[in-house]
């Protein structure tokens, strides 16, 4: 694991950076979620290794990385929201201060194990998806050229994969070894929220981008677009179910997950680029 600073600028990223518009509207709506739940999760991790009180561990040294990428993905986030924003999206705002209020409610009124749960739950959703990009599965809805927008999204999947068993880790060590069969349970509790809660907060997002999206088509635009969608989500659908049944499994390990060789691949392209 290490920390990486990309240089992308996203002034000239048009909001459909990909002509699927459909699929990148579902990103775009994603990538609201970064600027809120990173700087919660920087928040779980500083007082998850206080109670770890662990310093100088493998686990200890994992967080420190662990918290300095997620930092990353909330700064390169921000920037290309603020381009969303710029293109007449602003609806946006209503939406954002929702989720941020959501995750101060969550550290003011919530315990640590459920945010840790929480965490890994999350965690767990980017893992699989990174699995899907680097498998090539979402081939047919990506840019055919490289952008920042396609980028942005190829580096923080990669990235999550690459730290994808810090915060199961840290729920495991704090919460589940004295008590396994009650960690299980409550881990899974922590998934099916995280699972419910941005999978609501993401479609409502994504339904407002392609509403105004829409308002600019003709209707037979509208329903070519319509059936574009359909087929994005059923594809989707398809891949990641699977995906999320394994995290249900009580032998569950995310650190046993293999990484397609195209993810180790692009990291290695992309330190060999920024050297």
């Amino acid at each position: 694991m290490k920390v990486r600073y990309p240089t992308w600028s996203y002034d000239q990223t048009p909001p459909h950076w990909s002509p699927y518009i459909e699929y990148v509207q579902a990103r775009n709506a994603a990538s609201t979620i970064p600027s809120y739940v990173e700087p919660y999760l920087v928040k779980i991790m500083i007082q998850a290794r206080k109670a770890l009180d662990q310093k100088d561990t493998p686990l200890d040294r994992d967080l420190v990385v662990f918290i300095k990428q997620e930092a990353q993905h909330c700064k390169q986030h921000d920037a290309f929201n603020r381009q969303l924003h710029a293109a007449g999206y602003d609806g946006l705002t209503a939406f954002e201060e929702e989720l941020e209020a959501t995750y101060e409610d969550f550290l003011a009124n919530r315990s640590l194990k459920f945010n840790c749960a929480y965490a890994e739950g999350f965690e767990a959703l980017g893992s699989g998806m990174a699995q899907i990009v680097f498998e090539g599965k979402l081939a047919e809805f990506e840019a055919a050229e490289p952008n920042p927008g396609s980028e942005l999204w190829r580096w923080h999947l990669a990235e999550e994969f690459e730290h994808r068993s810090v915060a199961f880790d840290v729920y495991q060590t704090l919460f589940a070894r004295r008590n396994p069969i009650a960690g299980y349970f409550y881990r899974l509790y922590g998934f099916y929220y995280a699972v419910k809660h941005l999978g609501s907060y993401s479609k409502r997002v994504a339904a407002y981008l392609m509403s105004v999206d829409r308002s600019r088509m003709s209707p037979e635009e509208v329903e070519a677009s319509l059936a574009r969608e359909k087929h994005f989500k059923k594809t989707y659908a398809r891949l990641m179910i699977p995906k999320m049944l394994m995290v249900l499994s009580p032998f569950y390990n995310p650190g046993k997950k293999v990484p397609p060789p195209a993810l180790s691949a692009y990291l290695d392209r992309f330190e060999a680029q920024a050297a």
